[in-house]
Parts: structure tokens; sequence; C-alpha cells
């Protein structure tokens, strides 16, 4: 299997007009040697707040909700829902060739980057925005 260290997923600003917050998402597997593989590309949500108003950790809190796994629907647990997310992502990865089992990925730390963008909107220090 090959080896992958952590899930990464790095957040910039979507709506640059925008004065309320409004984000894209692209999670990714990143590898020992430091590579990273795309798992999901079409995460991001948007708010009626005020960037002012939104945090560091606000922002990496929603993050972390957005990338999954979902919440339950219509007689789905959240054990189902779980394993879907996550063998869904071992398929995405097998499919750039990373062998990698679903339960090591549901096991990996997920840090969450915020681009330099999201940080001077809501005035967050970068050397606190990693994790």
């Amino acid at each position: 299997m090959t080896a992958v260290t952590r899930l990464v997923t790095f957040v910039d600003v979507d709506d640059q007009a925008a004065d309320t917050v409004s984000v894209s998402a692209r999670h990714e597997a990143e590898l020992v040697d430091g590579t990273r593989v795309l798992l999901l590309n079409d995460r991001g949500w948007g708010s009626s707040q005020g960037w002012a108003a939104t945090s560091v950790a606000d922002v990496q809190e929603t993050t972390r909700t957005v990338v999954g796994p979902d919440e339950p629907s219509s007689g789905r647990s959240r054990e189902d829902m779980e394993a879907d997310h996550w063998a869904a992502l071992q398929q995405i990865a097998q499919r750039q060739g990373v062998i990698v089992d679903a339960a090591v990925l549901r096991r990996l730390p997920h840090d969450v980057v915020l681009s330099q963008q999201v940080l001077a909107r809501i005035g967050g220090n970068p050397d606190t925005a990693d994790g």
C-alpha cells in the first residue's frame, strides 16, 4: 500500500466580489514523499455572514464538515454514510494509483490550510491557520 500521511484541504476565496463568506475547498491525500493526490475538488460553501464576523477556527470546522462524510439521509445511518464516504475516497485514490485502505484514510490527521486571501479577509494569522 502507498503511504498516505495526512489529508489536507485547501480553502480559497470563491467569489472575489462577495462581502460575505464564499469559499472553495480542495481535498487531497498527502503521500509520504510530499506529493498530493486530489480526492475532491467540488466542495465549498457560502454564508450570509461577513468575513469579519468569522474566524480561522470557524472556517476550519466548516471545511471539515463540507468535505465529508455527509449527514445521514432517508434511512441511512451515520455509520453507513461514513463507510460510503471513506470507500469513495479510497476508490478515487486508487484510480490515481494510490493503494490505500479506507480505514487508514479515516484515521489520518486532517489539516485545513487557508489561502492568504481567506486569511486577509478574516484577519487571521497565517502561523495559526494550518491544522
